[in-house]
């Protein structure tokens, strides 16, 4: 399918900020699933400076720099993505999961190396036993790699609540699991902390996915929201994506943004002011398919 995404952000300050320096990661990723057609960011005020690079982990990024008094900053994200759809048939198995952590350490394949970047603890995703013995009843002994890890998103599904008000973006992962209550940035960040205490490959995937009012009422505008959900490595396969807020394979309506160790990595817009004082925040996402798929 071909999707229209339109992300608008804006930041209210409470006095003028006369130097502003954002990072901002708007830009669709091309992967051999997905295709970005397009993509145009504008910012109001103009900034002084603005640098396009792509980070180490392969997503695209913006450096600005406002320095002029401003009261606010908007920012408006317009992009067209082409998805195709995963096969119909079944995921392939891969091998077992317990043979997959020696395999990711010990082989020299540039893919693998690449790989086991992900199996480490990184700043907001522990390694630890806690996690580990939540996911092992999703991975008995000998069994193949992706049937355990649907498994293991299918329980974070039924047994997490979504909440909105249960955590904040500093919620440590392992309150998370205590209390097993949060959004899909935990739930996401959960999962992977789950499966790379098991030695396993893991990245977080944020991006966008189109929501669905309730029969008989009209969409929202503004009513989709950023998304974040999980890829886990299989070798001889590659990188599966995997939703646990949903309970789902990401079947063609997710549209991916970034992918990287954490959130903390791929954060949509950060950056340093001077003065301002207090600031609010508004933002809404537009997701609308404009073409089905051929």
């Amino acid at each position: 399918m071909k999707f229209r995404v339109v992300h608008r952000t804006k930041y209210v300050y409470g006095e003028a900020v006369p130097l502003g320096h954002n990072i901002v990661r708007l830009r669709p990723r091309t992967t051999h699933w997905q295709t970005c057609l397009s993509n145009e960011i504008r910012f109001d005020p103009e900034p002084s400076h603005r640098h396009d690079r792509v980070d180490f982990f392969g997503n695209h990024e913006t450096w600005i720099s406002v320095q002029e008094p401003h009261r606010q900053l908007a920012i408006v994200a317009e992009s067209e993505i082409e998805t195709t759809p995963p096969p119909a048939e079944a995921e392939p198995d891969g091998p077992a999961w317990d043979i997959v952590p020696k395999t990711l350490r010990s082989s020299r394949d540039p893919t693998l190396v690449a790989a086991c970047e992900y199996t480490f603890a990184s700043p907001f995703v522990p390694v630890c036993p806690e996690l580990a013995e939540y996911a092992r009843p999703s991975f008995p002994a000998g069994a193949p790699l992706v049937p355990c890890a649907i498994d293991l998103t299918n329980r974070i599904y039924k047994e997490f609540k979504f909440d909105k008000e249960a955590t904040t973006i500093g919620t440590p992962t392992l309150e998370v699991l205590k209390q097993k209550r949060g959004v899909c940035q935990d739930f996401a960040q959960l999962q992977i902390g789950c499966f790379r205490s098991l030695g396993l490959a893991a990245r977080y995937v944020s991006g966008y996915v189109m929501t669905r009012p309730p029969p008989g009422q009209k969409k929202l505008a503004g009513a989709d929201a950023s998304h974040a959900w999980v890829s886990v490595f299989v070798p001889d396969i590659g990188w599966i994506d995997l939703d646990p807020t949903n309970g789902l394979i990401p079947n063609g309506e997710h549209i991916t943004l970034a992918w990287a160790r954490d959130y903390n990595d791929i954060i949509p817009i950060k950056g340093v002011i001077t003065g301002g004082q207090r600031h609010s925040l508004f933002y809404s996402v537009d997701v609308e398919p404009i073409e089905p798929a051929k």
